[in-house]
């Protein structure tokens, strides 16, 4: 009997972990529900940012602006000076404008988002609430 059968075993935890890191990208992304909750409490806590942010730019640059008019850099004169007082005030209001646009589409994002967030901090938690 001729025993010359060999066995041959290649083994690369290096290769494994790539090979596996490679494929994870092109499988279905599954959200779990932690990664649910964190996503719609992003959600909630970042509305309306961005339009408050674009809402107090442009209330200082229409504030700037009057500043100019008035300290008589952009031009001369005593109806400047009235002019800019007042394109100053308006900036002002604009920008005061930024923080309850703010407040109210936190409150819209909160209100659409509770119910699912409440269901799936119960669900996580395990607690009635």
């Amino acid at each position: 009997m001729d025993h010359n059968t060999t066995f041959v075993y290649r083994y690369s935890a290096k290769e494994n972990k790539e090979i596996q890191e490679i494929r994870k990208k092109y499988l279905p992304k599954e959200e779990s529900k932690l990664d649910e909750l964190k996503r719609l409490d992003g959600k909630v806590q970042n509305s309306g940012v961005i339009e408050a942010l674009c809402v107090g730019i442009i209330g200082c640059l229409i504030f700037g602006t009057g500043m100019c008019l008035t300290m008589q850099v952009i031009g001369s004169g005593a109806l400047l000076i009235t002019l800019g007082v007042i394109v100053g005030l308006i900036g002002m209001g604009v920008m005061l404008a930024a923080y309850p646009i703010y407040r109210r589409m936190f409150a819209k994002a909160k209100e659409k988002y509770a119910p699912r967030i409440l269901e799936l901090t119960e669900e996580l938690s395990g607690e009635k609430i």
